[in-house]
């Protein structure tokens, strides 16, 4: 099972998600930016870590949200989901194929990977 990050960073009342390329699994799914928590790696200094990585920002982990754990066909995982805000840095794209600020009420109008697709819902009906 395979143990992962994801930041809900919201900022202006629009929040960041990320479209994965066409080489990672998943292709062209819709995520919520992070990524798999190392050895001995919190799950807050993960998150912090693979954001400044994958999109050159800096955040502030705020509330976590419910973990989800999804069995995908060649892989499961648990996705632990932090609310964030963006503290610092500028937006670079290092890994996924375009990364957009959306509203809250486009949320629902992508193509999101399964193990995401809770985490939508929750936001929903949080800000909803």
């Amino acid at each position: 099972m395979l143990h992962v990050t994801c930041a809900i960073i919201e900022h202006n009342n629009k929040f960041l998600i990320c479209q994965r390329s066409e080489r990672m699994k998943l292709p062209l799914k819709w995520e919520f930016p992070g990524g798999k928590i190392e050895n001995g790696e919190s799950k807050e200094n993960c998150l912090k870590r693979e954001i400044r990585e994958e999109l050159g920002l800096e955040i502030e982990l705020g509330s976590a949200l419910t973990v989800v754990e999804h069995q995908y066909p060649e892989f499961s995982l648990r996705l632990y989901p932090f609310l964030c805000d963006w503290t610092g840095g500028s937006l670079v794209i290092a890994e996924h194929a375009q990364a957009i600020w959306v509203s809250h009420d486009e949320l629902k109008n992508y193509d999101w990977a399964e193990a995401d697709v809770p985490i939508v819902n929750e936001i929903m009906q949080l800000s909803g």
